[in-house]
């Protein structure tokens, strides 16, 4: 019979669960992480298309603020899921090297 039709030994499976829980746990992470940088691109793209047109059509430069912080926005979230993404690299290379 094949190894892979044996369940793992002992001393083994919960090492197994536990680096099986890590990659979940990592990977829901860096999902999570996508969705927020996505939402937030979103919301500025959308601000900065709004001020832009209010700009243009009254000249009031109080929209110049706007577009200002929704850029702010913009790389503040992005190097938010650069720390992620190095968390989560951190982790999984402390656990590759147990």
């Amino acid at each position: 019979m094949s190894q892979y039709n044996k369940p793992p030994e002992p001393e083994y499976s919960a090492a197994n669960t536990a680096q099986q829980s890590i990659a979940q746990s990592t990977a829901l992470a860096l999902s999570d992480a996508t969705d927020n940088l996505r939402n937030i691109n979103t919301l500025s793209t959308t601000a900065i298309g709004v001020a832009l047109n209010q700009l243009l059509e009254t000249g009031d430069p109080k929209y110049y603020n706007v577009i200002e912080q929704a850029q702010k926005l913009v790389a503040n979230g992005a190097d938010n899921f650069g720390i992620v993404g190095e968390k989560i690299a951190t982790v999984l290379q402390d656990e590759s090297n147990n």
